[in-house]
């Protein structure tokens, strides 16, 4: 059995019958519209947003239908955000699959968005699951406001720690913490429970960023690294870091190379070589496992379960992945 398998146990038929649901809660009438939503659902990754909100809401009290509902609106509002990126990366991939807008181009693709993300809204509405709705509608807020400062911030090589953290905490971490908040509300975990498991969704987000801008580099003996990052000028922590260290000759000469030559794959090369040898890595490491272990922390202070248990071993999956 797998490690993701293992965390999976305890929900496992949890997750099978909201498979069944989330299909379900997306069928429509219209033959091209219900293609495309097949397409979705057969594309799907390893379950880890359904897995926060299940684990969540079983460490309060037991899973009931609203805790479906709470993953199937997490999952229809991110698959629009999702659908709607692509198009604005004008992207053809996505986890190896064609993006929605590559099989059926722009115009098709934004209005699917549109659709999952009505289907979102009228799933909490005809329940009446305001509480759910307004935790999820707040993280769609911060990933749109993140993607817009990211952004902004590439056009002018942004070299700050405080922005860097600020982008991923709204762009990813909000996410993964509606997530852990909308299950625990699923299931009637006090505001106070509600509050620390929206911070500990958070922490766990920017942890799982911080690898993703890691595995960039090539961290942990995955391979060659990729430098997808830089060739978008995009600056991560470990490139914000390297640069801001180095001397006034190197730094200018880094920049030149992210902003003039980033499609030049030897002077990318040379970016990331540098940034492995001179600390990039080394820092953003350890600063990446002092989040994670503040997301254990606050995680200690939830009920001890099997689900607390399935929640840290997920947590330490996320972070220690290679892909």
């Amino acid at each position: 059995m797998s490690k993701i398998d293992q965390i999976k146990a305890p929900i496992s038929q949890e997750l099978d019958a909201f498979e069944f649901k989330f299909r379900e809660a997306m069928r429509s009438s219209v033959p091209l519209l219900d293609t495309i939503m097949t397409y979705i659902v057969k594309r799907k990754g390893k379950q880890i947003r359904p897995m926060f909100v299940f684990l969540s809401a079983g460490l309060f009290n037991d899973i009931n239908e609203s805790t479906y509902r709470a993953a199937s609106l997490v999952e229809l509002l991110h698959t629009a955000t999702l659908v709607h990126d692509d198009v604005v990366d004008d992207s053809d991939e996505r986890r190896g699959f064609f993006s929605i807008n590559a099989l059926w181009k722009n115009k098709i693709a934004v209005l699917v968005g549109d659709y999952l993300l009505s289907k979102g809204l009228l799933l909490s509405v005809k329940n009446k699951d305001f509480n759910l709705l307004e935790i999820v509608s707040e993280a769609v807020e911060a990933m749109s406001e993140g993607e817009l400062l990211q952004i902004e911030k590439t056009r002018n090589l942004n070299l700050s720690e405080d922005v860097y953290f600020d982008i991923i905490r709204k762009k990813t971490a909000s996410l993964i913490a509606s997530c852990c908040a909308i299950g625990a509300a699923s299931t009637g975990a006090t505001a106070e429970q509600l509050k620390i498991m929206h911070l500990f969704g958070e922490k766990v987000g920017i942890a799982f960023q911080m690898k993703d801008d890691l595995l960039d580099y090539g961290d942990d003996d995955i391979g060659k690294p990729t430098g997808i990052d830089l060739k978008e000028k995009k600056l991560t922590l470990p490139i914000i870091y390297t640069i801001n260290q180095a001397d006034s000759k190197t730094r200018a000469q880094m920049i030149n190379y992210i902003k003039n030559h980033n499609r030049n794959k030897k002077k990318i090369a040379e970016v990331i070589d540098y940034v492995n040898k001179h600390g990039g890595i080394a820092y953003t490491r350890k600063k990446m496992i002092d989040i994670k272990n503040e997301a254990l922390d606050l995680l200690s202070q939830m009920p001890q379960n099997v689900f607390n248990q399935q929640l840290a071993a997920l947590v330490e999956f996320v972070i220690e992945r290679n892909k």
